[in-house]
């Protein structure tokens, strides 16, 4: 899930990250003491490409951590696989905490819609905090005679099949979240997978289709300049960059809900007190002010929270989407 915005803007967070997290090193509370963690230097593993938001969100938190440990932590993309290979790297290494995984909610679809993984998800993987989350938007082309959920239901309804959306590829999060709200609204749609979401965006912007649900980063600047209608955010609260839109569940769709989600893994077997010192510093970093800020200018809000909350809601996620993966035939070979 790529977060698109200007190479520059995002450079110049970097940039304007590091030099201000510097400052803020001192004066931090008391954290778990653990003489084992960190020894050298820590690998955290993005399963995907440069450049996207997962490797962003890695490396502007890599850089407050490596200054909480006194030790290098070194993002590392490991692409391929639908981001299998890059977790499976993880799943397969030393359980000691100096390698780390960051990934996306894919980490739970993905064993739904993969019959063969070389990985468990749920026995190989330790949780340890989701980092963030995003909420996305749902768009459609400017001509599309509709100003709100309600009525882009009923124009399905009397178009069974006709209403075309674009999603970043097969068994992607952009065509599961909308089989998972075609399957709530009780309407079919087409759907026309591309090679990413920029093409997919295009393709609604051009339109050569009708709809796309993607992140909220990559479509407001489409919306503010009229070339998307927004007609609601997939999340369950309102976004703070665009207030104004109301949910899928203000606009009529009872239980519609997608939140992209960014977490955090360590190898399973990895001690608890390594678990819990990671989980305390990635917190204490997602509360510094400057780093709010910096997510919040993109559309994302920094998570945090316990091991357990994040296993918990792990579990519901496993079964959201192992369901909306059966309902719509959704698998990959």
């Amino acid at each position: 899930m790529a977060i698109a915005t200007s190479p520059l803007r995002l450079l110049a967070t970097t940039v304007i990250l590091c030099v201000t997290l510097s400052d803020l090193h001192a004066a931090q509370p008391p954290r778990t003491q653990s003489p084992d963690f960190p020894k050298r230097t820590v690998r955290l593993v993005v399963p995907s490409a440069p450049g996207g938001g997962t490797d962003l969100i890695a490396r502007l938190t890599a850089q407050r951590t490596s200054e909480a440990w006194g030790q290098s932590v070194v993002v590392e993309n490991v692409s391929g696989g639908a981001t299998t290979i890059g977790t499976n790297t993880v799943a397969r290494a030393a359980p000691d905490g100096h390698t780390l995984l960051l990934t996306t909610v894919n980490f739970a679809f993905i064993p739904a819609i993969y019959p063969k993984l070389p990985y468990d998800p749920k026995t190989d993987l330790a949780p340890i905090v989701m980092v963030v989350t995003q909420s996305s938007m749902l768009t459609v082309h400017p001509s599309v005679p509709v100003k709100s959920v309600a009525e882009l239901i009923a124009l399905a309804k009397r178009q069974p099949g006709e209403i075309r959306y674009a999603s970043g590829g097969n068994g992607t999060v952009g065509h599961l979240s909308t089989a998972l709200f075609s399957s709530l609204a009780g309407i079919r749609l087409l759907h026309v997978p591309y090679k990413g979401t920029g093409p997919g965006m295009n393709a609604v912007m051009s339109g050569e289709v009708d709809m796309l649900i993607a992140n909220i980063a990559a479509l407001l600047p489409q919306v503010k300049a009229g070339r998307l209608k927004g007609l609601a955010v997939t999340s369950t609260a309102r976004s703070k960059v665009i207030p104004e839109l109301p949910t899928v569940i203000e606009s009529g769709l009872p239980g519609y809900e997608y939140s992209g989600w960014y977490g955090l893994w360590a190898p399973a077997k990895t001690p608890e007190g390594v678990l819990r010192r990671i989980n305390e510093d990635f917190n204490r970093a997602l509360k510094e002010p400057v780093l709010v800020e910096r997510f919040q200018e993109v559309g994302i809000e920094p998570a945090g929270g316990s091991e357990e909350r994040f296993a918990s809601y792990l579990a519901s996620e496993f079964e959201k989407w192992r369901k909306v993966a059966r309902d719509a035939n959704i698998k990959m070979e």
